[in-house]
């Protein structure tokens, strides 16, 4: 069985002011191109993650347009600034419509 979902993020829950965080998140999905047959000898329709949306405190930081080409359960890591306190949450669309979302608390001192 093929399991969608569970998004994560991991990253620094406090940091000083200035400081630049490493953020890392992970989703499973099985990023079916929909050009390849399966075991049973048939192509399965397309079904692959395609944006993945970036938000801090509600504003954007950044939007990701992914595709066919990234590989099954995709792992995503950046850096950000720590600034100020705040929520970041992260929303992935797959090309059927369904959406998973992740947040995560970062205390700023």
């Amino acid at each position: 069985m093929i399991r969608f979902g569970n998004p994560m993020i991991r990253m620094r829950r406090h940091s000083k002011k200035g400081q630049v965080i490493v953020v890392r998140s992970l989703i499973q999905d099985p990023m079916i191109t929909g050009l390849i047959k399966n075991k049973a000898g048939r192509i399965p329709p397309a079904d692959f993650i395609e944006e993945v949306i970036v938000t801090f405190n509600g504003k954007p930081l950044m939007t990701i347009d992914w595709g066919t080409a990234v590989s099954r359960n995709p792992y995503l890591a950046f850096k950000m600034r720590a600034e100020s306190s705040g929520i970041l949450k992260m929303v992935w669309r797959d090309n059927r419509g369904r959406h998973w979302s992740a947040t995560a608390k970062l205390r700023v001192t």
